[in-house]
């Protein structure tokens, strides 16, 4: 998952990777945890373009991804897709004047550029990133999901239960028979 700077020709260079979620460590940190699953290995393909002192990064991420439903808790398999563009410049380290940093305004440009060190580019957080900004927070296994019963906890996709589906009385409900006198 690294670009080697002197790789990259004038017209650029084309990479595929393709790796498991176990090679990214916050993605093997939530399957540990059961929080997801990564059925199938993540697919990254790359463009890099070099353009003087920076390397232009366009890619598209794809994978499937096992999650829990929100509302029944059932796992389900989704895909993941995801286009990114990434500018990196070479590290120049802390900017020092008479041995004290000094201070450097951002420009609204600077803020979209990271920085790598050394002739290659490591692209594994840079996916893990794109892979995790991609995931949904709250999934449903269908549009119509009927979630668990909150009484018994019964699947409401699978079977009805018996339980009793009024609201139960809440501490607002004395106030429907308040009588105000004018």
């Amino acid at each position: 998952m690294e670009i080697y700077i002197e790789k990259i020709n004038p017209e650029g260079l084309s990479l595929n990777f393709e790796n498991s979620a176990a090679n990214f460590p916050v993605l093997a940190e939530m399957v540990a945890a059961g929080e997801c699953r990564f059925p199938v290995t993540i697919k990254t393909a790359i463009r890099a373009q070099r353009i003087s002192d920076m390397v232009e990064i366009e890619g598209d991420i794809e994978t499937l991804v096992c999650l829990p439903c929100s509302r029944c808790l059932q796992a389900f398999e989704t895909p993941l897709k995801t286009h990114f563009s990434l500018t990196y410049i070479q590290w120049a380290g802390d900017i020092v004047a008479d041995g004290e940093p000094r201070e450097v305004e951002l420009s609204a440009e600077d803020m979209g550029i990271d920085y790598f060190q050394g002739e290659k580019i490591n692209l594994q957080d840079t996916i893990q990133e794109q892979v995790l900004i991609e995931m949904p927070l709250r999934v449903l296994c269908k549009p119509g999901c009927k979630g668990l019963c909150p009484r018994c906890g019964t699947d409401l996709n699978e079977d009805p239960c018996d339980c009793d589906r009024r609201s139960s009385p809440g501490k607002f409900d004395v106030l429907k028979n308040l009588k105000i006198e004018k």
